[in-house]
Parts: C-alpha cells; structure tokens; sequence
C-alpha cells in the first residue's frame, strides 16, 4: 500500500509540474514593458477608441464586443492566436496588425512605439497575475439580443 501511495504523490507532482509549464508558456501576467507606463497605457487605449471594439476592465465606456474581450489579457499564451505573449510581440501587433495578420479585422491605428508601450503595460495588469483578482466581464456583456 505504501508503494502506490508514493506512486500517487509522483503522478500528482509531475502533474502539477506540467500544468504549470503550459499556463506559463507564453503568458504575459504583470509583465514589464520597457519604457511603458500602465497609468498612460489606459489613457491611450481610451484616446484610440480601443473601448470602441473591445471590452477592457478599467477603460470607461470600453464594454464593445466586436473584438474579444481584454479581460485577464495577461493570462493569455497568445497575441491574437498567432503571437506568443511577450511584450516585444505585443508592441508590434499594436502597431501594425495588418502587417503580422493580413486582412485581419484590427485597423492599423497609426500607434506610436511609445503609446504601443503603454497599451501593452496596461494590457499586462489585466488578469490574475496582474492588478488582483481576474477581470470578469460584466453581465451585461454576456446577454443575447
């Protein structure tokens, strides 16, 4: 009996070991962005219209559906399901999505190197490893017309 129960706390262990190898591959929680400011970040996701597609937690007015939600962007493993979640891919599809996925239904809103930065140092406090606990979306978001 002693035997299996050794077995059962190995299983258990490797199993946990590789659940956490792939939350954390790719996944950006709290990650720095050189030369970003999340404060800043906010703003610009506001000034762009961002809010005008996208539901993002801490951007007033930003409770869109046309695109997905940002909410716990900072759990994700991928940037628009083609690029892993570092902060140097972020930038670049923040600059210039249709360059990294022709056709794509993001514009190219002519964002800066820097203000790119700031989005993506706001986007990286979204979600568990971010500003606390996971952004849900609200209710009223997940009603059907």
């Amino acid at each position: 009996m002693r035997g299996r129960g050794g077995v059962r706390a190995l299983a258990a262990a490797l199993l946990c070991a590789a659940c956490s190898a792939c939350r954390d591959h790719g996944a950006g929680t709290s990650q720095p962005v050189a030369g970003g400011d999340a404060e800043r970040g906010r703003r610009a996701l506001a000034a762009y219209g961002c809010g005008g597609c996208h539901t993002i937690p801490g951007v007033p007015g930003a409770r869109a559906r046309v695109g997905p939600p940002l909410t716990d962007f900072a759990d994700r493993a991928y940037v628009a399901g083609r690029l892993p979640n570092q902060p140097a891919e972020l930038v670049r599809w923040i600059r210039d999505p249709q360059g990294v996925s022709p056709g794509t239904a993001m514009p190219n809103l002519g964002v800066g190197e820097a203000a790119a930065r700031d989005i993506a140092a706001y986007l990286y406090t979204l979600g568990a490893g971010g500003l606390g606990a996971p952004h849900l979306l609200p209710p009223s978001t997940l009603e059907t017309h």
